[in-house]
């Protein structure tokens, strides 16, 4: 079994870098702020939430479920994303 590259999304001027990702169940996905504010990571189903993260933080999620998982910054809702795990 060949390991895929686990997807990295930036988090920069106020959005992040991959409005949608598809990935194989069992894939870590990590989000790195690269912005000067605050951010969070927050699945709109609460299956995950990080914690603030600052500049050069970073969060990791292991996707082990198929499914949608909407995503936003709990701080700055209108940044959205999602994650579809096949």
């Amino acid at each position: 079994m060949v390991a895929m590259t686990a997807p990295t999304i930036s988090i920069d001027n106020f959005a992040f870098s991959q409005p949608s990702v598809t990935v194989p169940v069992g894939t870590k996905v990590t989000w790195i702020n690269h912005d000067d504010m605050l951010h969070t990571v927050a699945d709109e189903g609460k299956a995950f939430k990080s914690d603030p993260l600052d500049s050069g933080d970073s969060f990791s999620h292991v996707f082990d479920k198929p499914g949608t998982y909407k995503y936003f910054c709990s701080l700055h809702p209108h940044m959205t994303g999602t994650i579809v795990v096949q």
